[in-house]
């Protein structure tokens, strides 16, 4: 019988990207240790790396782990930085006093979050030489892209919505990665203001973006098994991003209370939030993010304020191994999630995905 056409682009993909099965580790910066790394790629796939809170020693350091156990493939992923954000005194008081009953007392200085230099990240990744980058929360300044190009190295951008993916491809992204609203973790949207107000679903944004670009679309958001990979690839993408399945995977290393969550948890378990960093991102609905989002709660402050209010509480709450407190990042999909070895995980989803569409 003839292969099908999904599988034949899924393979051009993996030949043109130099990958043995068409799974790419989503960048989890808070869920990404070189072990979760290494088993994916080991079994196939693309390891990732969510570099945004790590200190230009560490990206390289990050990589020579991963080179060490690998010689498979990988991505490093960084946040295009967004504006200073605008502080209001009284109101970080105020979420300091909420957060108190969460957890450890907040310092008065804890909102003043100083993250890592940009451009001296930029010129980590370059150095570390992976297959790949990826950017979130908007595209890389053109002369970095052309660095990178310069390199051999290429760059994957994430996209919310078919507007993003178009600017994407004629910014010279070489792969587009349409993140569903299903997704775990922080919306990768390029404009804050509109984070929830534009939130498209996989089903509907995958064929819309595979329509309107030419480069290959990797499909993210809510996938965690060969169905939701085969469903993937009949509606046009080349290849997946799987985050919050490879969670419960021992290789993870994530809280056991946060693994244990995940695969108890429903759709309808989840939640899109600010409570916990500022910016939207989906979590599990935790007993802080309930209260959080309650209407008598105060108004979370702006990322990365906000991330550095929450961090005793999220610190406290990892080493209680509660998960009340914690950040849980989740996905839509969560429940699928089964705790098993990562290359097992691998070898697994791409084997029924490849049943179902023989």
């Amino acid at each position: 019988m003839p292969t099908h056409p999904a599988l034949t682009r899924a393979a051009a993909f993996c030949e043109q990207f130099n990958i043995r099965v068409p799974i790419l580790m989503a960048p989890m910066a808070s869920a990404c240790p070189p072990s979760l790394a290494i088993a994916i790629a080991n079994a196939g796939g693309l390891g990732g790396c969510g570099a945004l809170p790590l200190q230009p020693q560490a990206i390289k350091q990050w990589a020579a782990d991963v080179r060490a156990g690998t010689n498979g493939g990988f991505q490093f992923n960084l946040w295009i930085p967004d504006p200073p954000p605008e502080r209001d005194a009284a109101a970080e008081a105020a979420m300091r006093d909420f957060l108190a009953d969460w957890g450890p007392p907040v310092p008065a200085e804890a909102g003043n979050v100083v993250l890592p230099d940009f451009q001296a990240q930029c010129d980590a990744l370059l150095e570390a030489s992976p297959a790949m980058v990826s950017s979130i929360m908007g595209f890389y300044p053109d002369r970095f892209v052309a660095r990178l190009k310069a390199k051999g190295i290429k760059w994957f951008a994430t996209v919310t919505t078919v507007g993003e993916a178009k600017a994407a491809e004629s910014a010279g992204a070489d792969a587009v990665i349409a993140q569903g609203m299903e997704a775990g973790g922080h919306r990768g949207t390029s404009d804050i203001a509109q984070a929830e107000m534009r939130i498209v679903g996989l089903f509907s944004l995958l064929p819309a973006v595979a329509d309107a670009v030419k480069v290959p679309v990797v499909a993210t958001g809510g996938i965690a098994d060969g169905r939701g990979i085969a469903a993937a690839l009949l509606l046009g993408a080349s290849a997946v991003q799987i985050g919050t399945a490879f969670l419960r995977c021992p290789e993870a290393k994530v809280p056991s209370a946060w693994a244990d969550a995940i695969g108890k948890a429903a759709p309808e378990d989840t939640i899109i939030t600010r409570a916990l960093t500022g910016r939207p991102a989906r979590s599990i609905v935790t007993d802080y993010v309930r209260a959080a989002m309650a209407s008598s709660a105060p108004r979370p402050a702006p990322y990365p304020v906000q991330r550095g209010l929450t961090q005793p509480m999220r610190e406290a709450a990892v080493k209680a191994n509660n998960v009340a407190a914690m950040q849980a990042w989740a996905g839509q999909s969560a429940g699928l999630a089964r705790a098993e070895p990562a290359g097992e995980v691998v070898q697994r989803l791409w084997h029924e995905t490849q049943t179902l569409l023989s």
